[in-house]
C-alpha cells in the first residue's frame, strides 16, 4: 500500500521536521497486521459483515522509496549517477493487544556505477507515524548500510523497526461498530443510507486511521528528482 506525500504533514516530515518525543514510535519502524480478518467488508443487503483491522497501514509515500547519489553534487545527469537505492520487500506483522506493537522490516537494493573497490554506503531512512492521513505524530530517522565488495555493482542492506499503537484509539467507538454492523432489511427506513456517507462516521474512521510510512530521509533536490523521473 503506497501513501501518498502529497499532503502537508508529510510534506514537512520528508524536510526533516523535528523528531516527535512521544511513545507511539517506539523504535525506526514500520508495522502492520497482514490478517484480512478485519477487513471492512459491506454487503448492501447485510452491513458490514467483518470490522477494520485497528493495526496501522503499511506504506512507502510517494517519491520516498527510491534514492538517487551523484558523483557531483552540482549535477544530476545520467553521467554523474554515483549509487541508486530503492526500498522493497516491506513487510510487517501485528501484535494485538492494549497497545499494537508493529515489527517490519526492508530490504534495500542498491546499485552503484564505479565497481572499483569495496566500498560502504550508508543511506537515511525515515519512519513516521500518521494519524487520519494528515498528522504526523512521531518521526524517528534511522540508517541502512549497504556493503559493496570489490568489482560488484548491486548489492542489498536490510533494516527492521518497529512502532507502538494504543488500540484504543486506532479502534472504533462502540455505537460507531454497532451502525456500521447492524444488519439492515429491505424496508427498512435507512436501508438505502449508506452510514460510510454519514459526517460523524468518516470522522470516527479517520480518527481511528493510522499508517506507518518508511522512505528515505531526502533532501530537497532529491525529491524533485523522484518526482521528474
Amino acid at each position: 500500500m503506497n501513501a501518498s506525500a502529497r499532503h502537508p504533514a508529510l510534506r514537512r516530515a520528508l524536510r526533516g521536521a523535528p523528531l516527535l518525543a512521544v511513545p507511539l514510535l517506539a523504535a525506526l519502524a514500520l508495522g502492520g497486521c497482514g490478517s484480512k480478518r478485519g477487513e471492512l467488508v459491506v454487503d448492501n443487503a447485510v452491513g458490514v459483515t467483518a470490522l477494520r483491522d485497528p493495526c496501522p497501514r503499511v506504506g512507502i509515500p510517494d517519491y520516498t522509496g527510491e534514492v538517487t547519489l551523484f558523483s557531483d553534487p552540482k549535477r544530476t545527469d545520467s553521467a554523474a549517477i554515483d549509487v541508486e537505492a530503492a526500498i522493497t520487500n516491506l513487510r510487517a506483522q501485528c501484535t494485538d493487544g492494549e497497545r499494537l506493537y508493529s515489527v517490519a522490516s526492508f530490504d534495500v537494493l542498491a546499485r552503484r556505477t564505479d565497481t572499483r573497490g569495496a566500498r560502504r554506503v550508508t543511506l537515511t531512512y525515515f519512519s513516521t507515524v500518521v494519524r487520519g492521513g494528515t498528522a504526523v505524530v512521531a518521526k524517528r530517522i534511522g540508517t541502512v548500510v549497504i556493503d559493496f565488495a570489490d568489482g560488484q555493482a548491486r548489492a542489498t542492506g536490510r533494516a527492521q523497526a518497529a512502532a507502538y499503537v494504543d488500540k484504543a484509539e486506532a479502534s472504533l467507538p462502540e455505537d460507531i461498530v454497532k451502525r456500521l454492523s447492524r444488519r439492515r432489511r429491505a424496508g427498512d427506513e435507512d436501508a438505502a443510507i449508506d452510514p460510510f456517507s454519514q459526517p460523524d462516521v468518516k470522522a470516527a474512521l479517520t480518527r481511528a486511521s493510522f499508517e506507518l510510512l518508511v522512505g528515505f530521509q531526502l533532501t530537497e533536490a532529491q525529491l524533485q528528482h523522484n518526482v521528474r523521473k
